[in-house]
This record gives C-alpha cells, structure tokens and sequence, in this order.
C-alpha cells in the first residue's frame, strides 16, 4: 500500500490543509445558499404582499408586482425573470416547508444536492406532520450520505411515512403512462417514455446485456481473425504471396461473386460504442424482434440466454398480502405491493433478508436452493460498492477481504465487503485503508488521516425511520455504536 505523507502545494499547504480549508469552504458556501434562500423567499413574500393590496378584480395587475420584483432580482443575479419566479417560488416553498432542511445547509451539514432530493421526495407529502417526520428522518441520512446514495434511501422514506398509500398512488401514475418524441438537430429525435419503474429498469439491463454478448462477439470475431491470418502467414513457404498479408481479415469468402475461396471477404469493422450498441439494439428489437449489429455474424434471437436482472426487495407482510409496505426496486426506490408480488410470483429463486428489529442491520440470508450464503449476506446487506457514495451495484463489484486475505484475513462476513474494481485497486493502491466494524460498518481512513464511516443502507434508513416516529434514541445509538465501535472479530 501506497503510505507515502502528502505533500505540500505551492502555496505551502499540505493535503491535510487543503483539506480541512476545502470543508470550511464548503460550510461557508453553503451558509450563503441558505442566506440566498431567505433572501429570494423575502422578495417572494414581498411580491404577495404587494399583489394582496391589489382590488381583486384587477386580474392581470395582479401578476405585475411577483413580475416586476423577479425582473429586478433577475437583473442582479443575472438570470431571467421567468427563472426567478420559479426561483422565488422554490424558496418559498423550503423556507416555509422544508425549515430544518434549510437549517441544516446554512450549518454546513447538507449542501444543495441533498437539498433538492429532500425537496422533491418530500413535495407530494401535504400533511405538515409527515411532512416533519419525513424531513427529520430524511436529514439523518443525507448529514451522512452523498446525494446519490442518499436518493433512494430517503425516496423510501417518503413513501412509508406517506399518508396515502402506494398502491393508490401507483395506479394514478401508471395511468399516465406514454411515449412520446422531441424533435433534436442535425436528423436526429429523442425517443422518451415513462412506464412503471420496474419495467424501466429492466429494458435497460437487457439492452446492456445484449450490448455486452455483442462487443463479446466482436472481440472472439477479432480474434478469429488474427487466427486466420497467423495460419495463412505461416503456410506462405514459397515466398509468393497474393498482396492480402496484414489486412484485418474478418471472415474468408466462401462462393461470394467475384472471389475465391481464398481471397478475404471485406468486413466493415465494428466500431460502435457500447452506447451506440444500446441504442442499435432498441432500435432493432422495436422493429424486427432481435438485436443485430455490424461485425456480429449471428443474430441474439429470443432466448438467447439474455436476460433483465432486476433485484426487488419485499418485506415479508408484503409479500403475503397481509401489509401495504412498499415494496424496492434496488438502485431507484420505492415500487407498489401489487407490482412487486407479481414479480415474486414469476421468480425462479426467492431469498429471505433477515433483519435485526432494533438496528435494521441484515443478520441472516437463506434461500430455497443451496448456494453461496456469504455472498447471498454481502449482497443483500451492501447492496452496491462500500466505498464512500459509490453506487455501483453488487453484481458488478468484487467481494474483498477488508483484511487482506494474503496477510492472514479470514473469508468470513465480519471480513468481506463489496467494492467495484476501482476501488478495490485504490484500496491496495494507496494510501486508503479501512477496516470492518460491527454488523458491517466499513470504517475508511483517508490519506490525511480522516475517518469515514461507511453504514450499510438498511441500517442508516432504519436510523432516520426512528428518528422520524420517536425513536431516536435508538437510532442514535446505533449511530453512536457506529462511530466507537471496536473492528469485529474474526
């Protein structure tokens, strides 16, 4: 491991202290957002107050002062009018709904990231008390979380402490339902639909799939290739040749007009990136049923052995029918009971996640098929890379030793996690180390010698959940516990 100390800048800081000037900077910026907010939800209030003295009757003179006072914040700030009256409406709207959160920017703890999510999960909740429970627990996760990781945790959130419940919720969305286009330049349009969460996700993982057993087939296409050309270069013993050495043969000609067996068939070579690839297949599985491509000589027809992966977790009453809790589509959030029932119903393989009742950490995985049951637990509990605000999901990660396996670390729960390959490498890499704590807090150390804990996901939403119905003294024990905790024995 790379443990090399830092090394000062030019103007005679070490990491450490462009560090430390990087957080209060940070803090300090977000202290005038949060000043900002006030500020445009004052001149929001200003302008109503100017439109209430205005006669009733006077209908479009009741639009001119919210007009006039963003055109002149707008001139300040350099920013259109109409953005403004969006702006000023947006301020408002946090100031006066959303307070702890903007509390909490102008003490430095969130920043406008985690701003925005908590705005928008929160928008459809109307009542003002589970709106506050929301907005409590929602805080619990993003003072610890990046915005990304800490979207889907605090969109669960939202819809367990949600008066209405999802399934009412869904059906409305689901009937809205479409597909449209958006004209774009240069002979190109945007093909856009919106459609129920799970299928979404699910389009998507089969067009990478497909895009991936394509690029495969390219390469083994390439190689090939090589092969051919390496054999004919070596049976050329005579010196004569026919002018073809070197060429990137793809294929050889086999009765084509104009050639002989002998003769190398031109190829276009395929060159597509694997988003171009994503995009070819939709549009060839739309219109013909199964994906194509340039450089690949077999069509994937259906049943190729391509499929969605899609993981969903549903709790226990859920799935019997017995409760109403959302149901959790990993990597977007929340998905209705009925939904995630049907797809229980057609899965080949079911796992139970056994969680504690006190801290929501996963203390047990089982299955009805034997298999790997620490890594069936390291999923279940990790669900993406534990590196700070990574996201990539399990499947695409390896399962480390926290303590280095050639170094002695045993192959047990309390000594795996899941890391994607780039940090895994950073991992052994640099200067980076961590070590495991209990029920799989990750506790990382950076090379300035500041430590991060990593909670696993299950256990920060059951944190922020308590600390939205009353229970935060047992959250905050489970976070105390996460910041003292002792490395688990091996």
């Amino acid at each position: 491991m790379n443990t090399s100390p830092a090394t000062a800048t030019r103007d005679g800081l070490s990491l450490g202290g462009v560090v430390s000037r990087l957080e209060v900077t940070r803090r300090r910026i977000a202290a005038l957002q949060a000043e900002e907010l006030g500020l445009l939800a004052r001149a929001d209030a200003i302008a109503a107050e100017q439109t209430a003295r205005v006669p009733s009757s006077a209908g479009r003179e009741r639009e001119m002062p919210l007009r006039a006072i963003a055109a002149e914040v707008g001139a300040v700030l350099r920013r259109s009018d109409r953005v403004m009256q969006d702006r000023l409406h947006d301020a408002t709207v946090l100031v006066t709904g959303f307070a702890a959160t903007v509390a909490a920017l102008r003490t430095g703890r969130i920043d406008t990231g985690h701003v925005r999510l908590i705005q928008d999960a929160g928008a459809r909740i109307t009542d003002p008390e589970a709106r506050a429970r929301f907005e409590q627990a929602a805080l619990v996760v993003c003072e610890r979380e990046t915005p990304g990781r800490a979207r889907p945790i605090v969109a669960m959130i939202a819809q367990k402490l949600h008066p209405v419940p999802l399934a009412e919720r869904h059906t409305d969305a689901a009937a809205e339902r479409r597909v449209w286009v958006r004209d774009l330049d240069d002979g190109m349009a945007e093909l856009a639909a919106v459609l129920p969460a799970v299928l979404t996700y699910a389009i998507r993982d089969r067009l990478t799939e497909y895009a991936r057993e394509i690029v495969a087939a390219r390469r083994r296409a390439a190689a090939e290739a090589a092969d051919v050309a390496a054999v004919r270069g070596g049976a050329d013993t005579t010196g004569d040749t026919d002018g073809t050495e070197g060429l990137p043969l793809v294929g050889l000609a086999d009765n084509a007009e104009g050639a002989t067996p002998e003769e190398p068939l031109a190829v276009e070579p395929d060159t597509r990136t694997t988003d171009q690839v994503r995009a070819d297949v939709l549009t060839d599985l739309l219109l013909t049923g199964h994906a194509t491509g340039p450089g690949f000589d077999g069509d994937l027809l259906p049943g190729s052995g391509v499929r969605a992966r899609v993981q969903v977790v549903i709790p226990a009453d859920t799935l019997t029918g017995t409760g109403t809790t959302p149901a959790e589509l990993v990597g977007y959030g929340p998905i209705d009971p009925d939904t995630a029932r049907r797809l229980a119903a057609a899965a080949k393989t079911w796992e139970r996640v056994f969680v504690s009742p006190t801290t929501g950490a996963v203390t047990h995985v089982d299955t009805y098929r034997p298999s790997r049951a620490q890594r069936r637990h390291l999923d279940a509990r990790d669900e993406h890379c534990r590196f700070l605000g990574c996201r990539r999901p399990v499947h695409r990660c390896d399962h480390d030793h926290t303590h280095d396996a050639a170094h002695g670390g045993p192959t047990t729960l309390c000594n795996l996690a899941n890391l994607c390959l780039r940090h895994h490498t950073m991992k052994h890499a640099t200067a980076w180390s961590v070590i495991q704590l209990a029920t799989g807090i990750l506790e990382w150390t950076s090379p300035t010698g500041r430590v991060y804990p990593d909670v696993p996901r299950r256990m920060l939403e059951f944190t922020a959940l308590a600390a939205a119905v009353g229970a935060a003294a047992v959250g905050a024990a489970a976070l105390d516990a996460a910041d003292t905790a002792e490395p688990a024995p091996f």
